[in-house]
């Protein structure tokens, strides 16, 4: 075999491979997604806090008998949760909460399994980029930090609390819509150099306020996450107004009082969700003329789907707050939020290619 055979050969493996890591990224994508939707489920249910032990290899094996089913109820009956909120609840009742929390934690260790096995099999075959090392690695490294603050948010609603720290729980759901970007970024970072030939250039303001529609939304998952924790959905369901006025009577000087509002005042916590969203929506706007005003290319086309999305999610969010979060709506808000991040992510890539 000539030499250009054999370099035109190693080229073809080269690209198999990647092609395969890619796919693979993807899958870990889709899974992260799927735990999102059952982590959703699980807060609107209240069954969090059924599963009052961390236990991350043993813990994968459910109760497998009557005794142990009792067991583990009768440590549930010794929380705030179940004395001051469940007091009474059935056997039946509380197996249904555990599965729902035993779920969400299995699903975590099956994802860990799904990552760490093909990424061994890569890079016994030496088919992983040296470059491409560190990232795979951080995003293991992440994975593994999500499982700790996992428990670190329950085991805040075990003593005194009958439910989790909105903070805790706040920084659970954004790690999480972290870890769905990063390994997208990083998927999507493996496409043939010469798809980046389709680029049209992009202002550097434009590239900018790219960056800063992301930095945003993620401040907004964050603003979501402290609304979840609070149950503010659950309060001042009404639109465009809440309960007749823009602005809500105690909106930063009711309890607790001071800064502190931004993060455990209801009324501030809402009121800022939707702020944030309407600030978000406008940029998005602000965006797409920005584009359009110097090209008609992929950037452009990416930056208008980002804008629809967020315009769905609104309204998503809008109807479930009408509704007063039924569990339907609020999964439906929560699984939408990472569309809008995915094509978020994508538009941002699109942006570096093409600045």
């Amino acid at each position: 075999m000539t030499s250009s055979a054999l370099n035109a050969s190693f080229e073809r493996s080269e690209t198999h491979d990647l092609t395969a890591i890619r796919l693979w990224l993807y899958l870990i994508c889709f899974l992260v997604f799927i735990m999102v939707i059952i982590g959703g489920v699980t807060r609107l249910t209240d069954s969090g806090l059924s599963i009052t032990e961390w236990k991350p290899l043993l813990g994968a094996i459910p109760p497998l008998s009557e005794a142990h089913w009792l067991q583990e109820f009768e440590k549930y009956r010794q929380i705030p949760e179940y004395q001051l909120q469940n007091k009474g609840m059935s056997l039946a009742e509380f197996q249904f909460i555990y599965w729902w929390e035993w779920g969400h934690r299995f699903f975590g260790r099956f994802i860990g399994v799904v990552y760490l096995v093909p990424f061994i099999w890569f890079a016994a075959r030496r088919a992983i980029p040296k470059a491409l090392y560190p990232k795979l690695l951080a995003l293991f490294i992440l994975g593994g930090l999500q499982g700790f603050v996992g428990w670190w948010m329950v085991y805040s609603g075990l003593s005194v609390r009958v439910d989790v720290s909105q903070y805790r729980l706040a920084t659970h759901l954004t790690l999480a819509f972290f870890i769905f970007a990063a390994t997208l970024w990083v998927a999507r970072g493996l496409k043939s150099p010469a798809a980046s030939e389709r680029y049209q250039s992009v202002s550097k303001g434009a590239f900018i306020t790219s960056r800063l529609l992301m930095a945003l939304l993620f401040l907004q998952l964050f603003a979501g996450g402290l609304v979840a924790g609070l149950d503010a959905g659950l309060t001042y369901n009404t639109w465009p107004l809440m309960d007749g006025d823009f602005i809500p009577a105690g909106l930063l000087s009711d309890a607790p009082g001071g800064l502190i509002n931004l993060f455990e005042n209801i009324t501030t916590v809402q009121f800022n969700h939707r702020m944030l969203a309407y600030v978000i929506l406008a940029l998005a706007v602000f965006h797409v003329i920005q584009i359009a005003r110097r090209e008609k290319g992929i950037a452009a086309a990416t930056a208008t789907i980002v804008l629809i999305a967020l315009v769905l999610q609104a309204l998503i969010g809008i109807t479930t707050l009408l509704l007063v979060v039924p569990l339907w709506a609020g999964v439906l808000h929560q699984g939408f939020a990472v569309i809008v991040l995915a094509v978020t992510v994508l538009h941002c890539q699109n942006m570096r290619n093409a600045h």
